[in-house]
């Protein structure tokens, strides 16, 4: 699969006290280039500098064959997908939080290639990580 980004962050979850303004405008400058866009747009997680408690950089991606800033995501790679409570306005962040108790108890093996938030047009959302 090939994601064409339309804008990037550098954070850290844990130590970048700008952590929630910088990813918030992020997604408001890419949602203002996406208005028109129809289809499937990912939260594409990638270049980990350790596990979840390092740096690491977030695009707003979508699905491309072209563009200037293509992420290409290797086809053998193998994930494991998690549903979040659209329900809830903190589903994304309660589904990360999740995942990250699911690796310190040892029963998620993740790879830290690229992670994936996939925001469906019908408003449904997946976050799919990639394990070993």
């Amino acid at each position: 699969m090939n994601l064409s980004v339309i804008n990037s962050v550098r954070t850290n979850n844990f130590t970048d006290e700008l952590v929630i303004k910088k990813i918030t405008g992020m997604w408001k400058e890419a949602s203002s280039k996406l208005e028109n866009h129809t289809d499937t747009i990912y939260g594409v997680y990638s270049d980990y500098e350790s596990n979840y408690k390092g740096d690491y950089t977030l695009s707003v991606a979508i699905e491309s064959s072209s563009g200037k800033h293509l992420i290409e995501i290797p086809p053998n790679s193998k994930y494991e997908t998690f549903s979040v409570d659209t329900s809830n306005e903190h589903g994304v962040m309660n589904t990360w939080k999740e995942i990250w108790q699911l690796e310190e108890k040892g029963t998620l093996k993740r790879a830290y290639t690229y992670d994936l938030e996939k925001y469906y047009p019908n408003g449904e959302i997946e976050i799919h990580i990639a394990v070993m």
